[in-house]
């Protein structure tokens, strides 16, 4: 039987690593031309979990903020970018409005998570 780590027990974790294999696979058809939209994309999705992961494992409740804050500015990042992709054509609307809606619960997820490490 595998053993898990802690982070994976967090919805949080299992929310956004959902997201970053679906962002990451909807990415994989982009034009080469947007490549660079396409990396920025992928880069700041797949840091909230790998972010949140980082934060677990850490020892002080400061140092774990510290990286949920970071996985939360990844999130935000992504809102531009699906903007962006939706006005070049890359996404459809219905999409856009989809895993915009993900990330901003995953956004509130993690503020939560912060709130939490505050008050411990």
């Amino acid at each position: 039987m595998r053993e898990e780590f802690i982070f994976e027990k967090l919805n949080v974790y299992q929310k956004s690593l959902e997201l970053s294999i679906e962002i990451c696979k909807l990415c994989s058809v982009f034009p080469i031309k947007y490549s660079r939209i396409r990396d920025q994309l992928i880069g700041a999705i797949v840091s909230i979990p790998l972010n949140i992961a980082e934060g677990n494992g850490r020892k002080t409740n400061k140092d774990k903020i510290n990286f949920y804050k970071i996985a939360r500015s990844s999130s935000f990042e992504c809102v531009p970018l699906l903007d962006i992709c939706l006005a070049l054509g890359l996404i459809n609307d219905a999409d856009k409005r989809r895993i915009r809606n993900i990330i901003s619960e995953i956004s509130r997820m993690l503020s939560g998570l912060m709130n939490y490490q505050n008050n411990k």
